[in-house]
């Protein structure tokens, strides 16, 4: 028996990510061999498109051959701009503007006193260049256990968020942090430096989790946000991860009578299109 296809209204490039491939893409039509420093976006399917338009990635400094490198939309530490400035490299700035406000806030902390704490995975770009703009006076951690490792906590401790984090997660951290005897005769500053785009692109998916029976979130592995959608939509009814239509198994169909699609921040148009179709094929015939 065919099954009904809902789709998210709110899905594919956020802005932030649309207009930092759309940049680069003006970039490549004037200049040969243009690069990245990392990769411009957390999706393997975006970044072959990229290559095939000769834009490369390139892992660190030390590996720019061009006189132009492109910074991503996760943002880098300024330390990182001074030294593309000292090597003469002409930078071209695609940073998310919700990126860049994250870190003029931690920079500000930094500059009034404030410890840094950034509530997101140290080990992801964005964070990184976040905790740079705090003159690397800053932590990251996703539970207030992270705060053991700083050792003698200071008076005065600023919160802030990656992006891409979940709201509820964010203010449940804030609320521990709190309760924490760790918190006893300290100062926190919170500012909320959480995406628009993503809150809303959260709050809708959870909608449609809600009235459907099996949700594809469709998006790279690697990427922060799409990864977020999974978990949330995950706590509500089944839910897989796809890169790809290629990767859709027909058998997790059967018996289903709604079946949700959203994607996240760094999925293009093309992908999916592509899974909504294969959807389509196989509702077809089963």
């Amino acid at each position: 028996m065919p099954f009904e296809i809902k789709t998210a209204s709110n899905m594919g490039f956020c802005q932030g990510v649309r207009r930092a491939i759309e940049r680069v893409t003006e970039v490549s039509r004037t200049q040969r061999g243009v690069e990245t420093l990392g990769a411009l976006v957390h999706n393997r399917q975006v970044q072959a498109k990229l290559e095939e338009n000769c834009v490369r990635a390139v892992d660190s400094i030390d590996a720019i051959s061009s006189e132009t490198v492109v910074i991503s939309a996760h943002g880098v530490a300024p330390m990182v701009l001074e030294k593309l400035k000292e090597k003469q490299i002409s930078i071209i700035d695609t940073t998310c503007p919700y990126v860049t406000r994250a870190q003029q806030a931690a920079s500000r902390l930094h500059e009034a006193g404030y410890f840094v704490i950034v509530f997101g995975d140290a080990g992801h770009v964005e964070v990184k260049g976040i905790i740079g703009w705090a003159q690397g006076e800053g932590i990251a951690m996703l539970d207030i256990d992270g705060i053991s490792r700083i050792g003698t906590l200071q008076k005065k401790l600023g919160l802030l968020s990656q992006t891409t984090q979940i709201p509820s997660r964010f203010a449940d951290f804030v609320a521990s942090l709190i309760r924490s005897p760790i918190f006893r005769d300290r100062e926190l500053r919170i500012i909320d430096t959480i995406c628009h785009d993503s809150r809303h692109r959260q709050v809708e998916t959870l909608e449609l989790a809600r009235g459907c029976d099996l949700v594809f979130v469709i998006g790279g592995r690697h990427s922060a946000n799409t990864r977020h959608l999974k978990e949330m939509c995950g706590e509500i009814t089944e839910t897989h991860l796809v890169e790809t239509a290629d990767e859709i198994d027909p058998s997790l169909l059967y018996g289903k009578d709604k079946v949700g699609v959203t994607a996240g921040a760094s999925t293009d148009d093309e992908t999916i299109a592509g899974v909504v179709e294969r959807l389509r094929q196989i509702s077809a015939v089963i």
